[in-house]
């Protein structure tokens, strides 16, 4: 018998895709959302790009408001690429709780915005991390009673608004891999918790990380700047952890992106 993933269990995930499924009939589509101005909020200050150098934006958010995990991968997922690329003061977190709506698509947006209104489209580099759970059309987003499913589309758009020539997404989520099937190319690198058609697993309340997030983030980033380096040595860690526990693989992905890595390298 396989091992349940610290408590979350197959009915329990399987209504959870069936649910999110349905969201692909049942919701507003969100890209009707994104094409709307945003809504007035705080304003988001975030630092002006440096001429003649590549400057690293990350807009990091954490989608699914029920579980804690993933409001604390995001925010430990910004703090890590900070620290690697010399972001501090160049990133943007955002997130749903149980009690609050910090995500939503005008959020989303909003902070979209706001980095491509102060980076170099062609200079810098947009880092988008995208953390929930997932279903085969694309990753979730519960914020208080608005539930929507973002989509590849919706991912497209939101990249679009910041302008930035270069862009790595990071989608930690089952079923991710349909972001790198549809999004990637020489200057969008994607990189997903899972494959296409494959969970992923570690969406327990109250875990600081998924098991991709600790793989990637917590562990083979800290020490390793260079993201299909450090991609690499999580999907190893992943994989370990899987046969470990007896989860069939969730196979995570890495596809496009040479022009970013080469940006990077030489940043």
């Amino acid at each position: 018998m396989r091992k349940v993933d610290e408590g979350w269990g197959n009915d329990m995930r399987r209504s959870i895709v069936f649910w999110l499924v349905g969201l692909v009939l049942a919701a507003v589509p969100i890209q009707e959302t994104l094409g709307q101005p945003a809504r007035r909020a705080d304003p988001v200050r975030l630092e002006p790009q440096r001429a003649g150098q590549t400057d690293v934006y990350i807009l990091s958010f954490g989608l699914w408001g029920p579980q804690s995990v993933f409001e604390s991968e995001a925010k430990g997922a910004a703090r890590i690429l900070e620290a690697q690329f010399g972001s501090k003061g160049r990133s943007i977190v955002q997130f749903n709780t149980k009690r609050r709506a910090g995500a939503t698509p005008q959020s989303l947006m909003a902070a979209a915005t706001a980095a491509g209104q102060v980076l170099d489209p062609a200079e810098d580099i947009v880092v988008l991390v995208l953390t929930s759970h997932g279903a085969p059309e694309g990753i979730a987003l519960v914020a208080g009673r608005d539930t929507r499913l973002v989509t590849p589309g919706d991912v497209r758009t939101l990249l679009d608004r910041t302008r930035a020539q270069h862009r790595v997404v990071i989608v930690s989520a089952c079923y991710s891999g349909v972001f790198a099937r549809e999004l990637a190319d020489a200057r969008t690198l994607v990189i997903t918790a899972a494959a296409a058609d494959k969970p992923s697993f570690g969406c327990r309340d109250g875990a600081t990380w998924t098991y991709f997030g600790d793989a990637f983030f917590n562990k083979a980033l800290r020490g390793e700047r260079r993201l299909d380096i450090a991609f690499e040595q999580a999907r190893g860690l992943v994989t370990q952890r899987e046969r470990r526990e007896g989860f069939d693989p969730s196979n995570p992905q890495i596809a496009g992106g040479s022009q970013v890595l080469e940006r990077l390298k030489i940043r």
